[in-house]
């Protein structure tokens, strides 16, 4: 990879060149590895949209085809300025890019939090698997029960006459090819194991005779915080499925099951993925976010989808030097289905 720091080496700007606006305060360029991280994710992201979008065609969703141009599209052109890297995000929960700079946030946010918890444990609550035509209908009823077990204990709490819990949640939904249907469940991370208890012991008694059962609730102690709190912050869906979920295999054996990632976005439109409950995260010191400037002196990238990678639009010299693995690259390839939902 070549030298692309070259702004201030000199007070001229390059020949011909035109001033360009960047905005906020990009991110660092000197870490090899988080640029190839970046490339992987615009690979994948950008074959997921191309096959989302199909399936929106056919569904005749314009607004979701917008959607998912606005993800193909994002971070499409980048701009190089004294070693940091600038460019403009979509912000859908879709974008793996998007998505993990979220990420980056809610560990640096929880982190310091959670792991002041004597006894953090973790909890995933389930319903029963459903249609996609159900999908929506029990993410509501899932959300609005679990804000009434948290509500029942703030009082209770504030009455001096029960516990208070605290945690974090996230929502997440898995599809089985098999089946043909969908499971959506909680992932939470709690202070100690007796709120644990209490929440699943509150889900079960609120939930209708048939919808739940105890063996599909899971409870354990959190021995690594930070890989906890990673495994509930999720994407709300398992892009990659194996077709026979209880066979582990290779590449060969993974499918991406397009229209039912497309129906769990939808079921999942205008819900809040990740909450916090019974705390408040302490205010870390602001960043703050430079204004738009003007600069001359500065390095234009555009993505080529054929090199996996930025180039420069002066140069031709690519940003990160990505390549993408085999099987990764066979998977996007050949084990697409945009018919199972």
């Amino acid at each position: 990879m070549g030298n692309i720091y070259t702004l201030g080496q000199n007070g001229t700007n390059k020949t011909g060149q035109r001033p360009v606006f960047i905005s906020g305060n990009g991110s660092d360029l000197s870490n090899d590895e988080v640029l190839r991280g970046r490339a992987k994710r615009k690979f994948i992201t950008q074959n997921m949209m191309l096959n989302l979008m199909d399936v929106a065609k056919e569904k005749g969703d314009n607004e979701k085809q917008k959607a998912y141009w606005n993800t193909y599209y994002c971070q499409n052109r980048v701009t190089s300025v004294d070693g940091r890297l600038y460019g403009n995000y979509c912000k859908n929960r879709f974008c793996t890019l998007c998505c993990s700079i979220r990420k980056a946030e809610i560990i640096n946010k929880y982190y310091p939090v959670i792991q002041t918890w004597e006894e953090p444990h973790f909890v995933t609550l389930t319903v029963k698997a459903c249609k996609a035509n159900q999908l929506k209908g029990y993410i509501k009823s899932m959300m609005t029960t679990f804000k009434q077990i948290a509500d029942k204990y703030k009082k209770q709490h504030q009455r001096g006459t029960g516990i208070k819990l605290v945690g974090v949640k996230s929502l997440e939904c898995n599809f089985n090819p098999i089946k043909k249907t969908y499971n959506p469940h909680f992932h939470i991370i709690v202070a100690n194991k007796q709120m644990a208890l209490t929440i699943i012991q509150e889900w079960l008694n609120r939930s209708k005779k048939g919808y739940t059962n105890r063996q599909a609730q899971d409870m354990r102690k959190v021995f690594n915080v930070e890989i906890g709190l990673i495994e509930i912050i999720k994407y709300g869906s398992k892009i990659f499925t194996e077709p026979d979920i209880k066979k582990k295999g290779d590449s060969a054996s993974y499918q991406i099951y397009v229209s039912a990632l497309d129906n769990i976005l939808t079921a999942m439109k205008g819900i809040r993925i990740f909450e916090r409950f019974g705390f408040n995260a302490e205010k870390k010191e602001q960043i703050i976010v430079k204004e738009p400037q003007r600069v001359i002196n500065s390095e234009q990238w555009e993505y080529n989808s054929q090199l996996f990678d930025w180039q420069n639009t002066a140069t031709d010299e690519v940003l990160t030097g990505y390549k993408p693995k085999p099987q990764l690259t066979a998977i996007l390839s050949n084990c697409i289905d945009i018919t199972s939902q």
